[in-house]
């Protein structure tokens, strides 16, 4: 039975706290329109896994910083008359661009290299385990004694602003919860696709919920299924875990989009 490997139950208990974490994280992220700049960091961090190798240190702890760096570098543009959509291109692609150079100059580094652009949920160790834990208890006191302003600066950040609301600052804390949610999910789905878990769940529970409290609910409850899924169909067709998540989260998506569209169509009928 495979639930009795450890490697799987790590894996299961990885996914659970990625899904809640992804949950609230991208819940804020795809309500205030910022998977684009979630994307940019998950890619840019690329840069920081080619640096950690070079010079010998964790390539997660490079990813963290890089990924920190492009969230407050796109606001630090922004902020002096650079497009977002630009900027985010500027630093997207220097991150990339940096990693690759130093994964080539690091030769012992390029056959891991590919766990950390696909990722490889069946590796997630006992550490991995215990950090992704503390950051699912720090988020969500975060968001639970928040609540009220995050949600505020995710519909409206000028009117956040109005209210007197630290917005700078609880934007800061945000960009340092969804650069580590990044890293502590790349271990999962990889570099290329960890921002389908902080848009794909959400996208399929705004259809199903309109408040932010549901959204994140359902968004946990779906990003886990739909991980447990992916890990099964792996299992059973020998295939690659992260794109099998992501291809389900898809399926997942197309159908909620396909029953609300019927829904609206029979409440439609049913009112003439």
């Amino acid at each position: 039975m495979i639930l009795a490997y450890d490697f799987f139950q790590h894996a299961l208990i990885g996914g659970l706290l990625a899904s809640i974490l992804c949950a609230m994280i991208g819940t804020y992220v795809v309500t205030r329109r910022l998977v684009i700049v979630g994307g940019g960091m998950a890619h840019a961090s690329l840069g920081g896994v080619g640096l950690g190798a070079f010079f010998g240190i964790n390539p997660l702890a490079g990813a963290t910083v890089f990924a920190l760096l492009v969230g407050w570098g796109v606001d630090f543009l922004t902020r002096r008359q650079v497009r977002e959509d630009s900027a985010i291109a500027v630093l997207w692609t220097f991150g990339m661009a940096v990693g690759v150079l130093f994964a080539y100059l690091t030769p012992s580094f390029q056959r891991d290299l590919t766990g950390y652009l696909f990722g490889d949920i069946l590796a997630i160790t006992t550490g991995n385990l215990w950090f992704m834990a503390v950051l699912t208890v720090v988020t969500t006191a975060y968001f639970i004694l928040l609540r009220n302003a995050i949600q505020t600066i995710a519909y409206d950040r000028s009117f956040a602003v109005t209210q007197g609301l630290p917005v700078r600052w609880l934007e800061y804390g945000l960009t340092i919860l969804t650069a580590l949610t990044i890293v502590c999910c790349l271990r999962m789905v990889g570099i290329i696709m960890v921002v389908s878990l902080l848009s794909l769940p959400q996208q399929t529970a705004a259809l199903l919920t309109r408040s932010f409290g549901g959204m994140i609910w359902v968004s946990a409850i779906i990003g886990f299924l739909g991980i447990v899924g992916g890990l099964m169909v792996s299992y059973w067709l020998s295939v690659p875990c992260g794109a099998t998540i992501v291809i389900i989260l898809v399926v997942f998506y197309i159908i909620s989009r396909i029953f609300t569209t019927l829904t609206l169509f029979v409440s439609r009928r049913t009112d003439r």
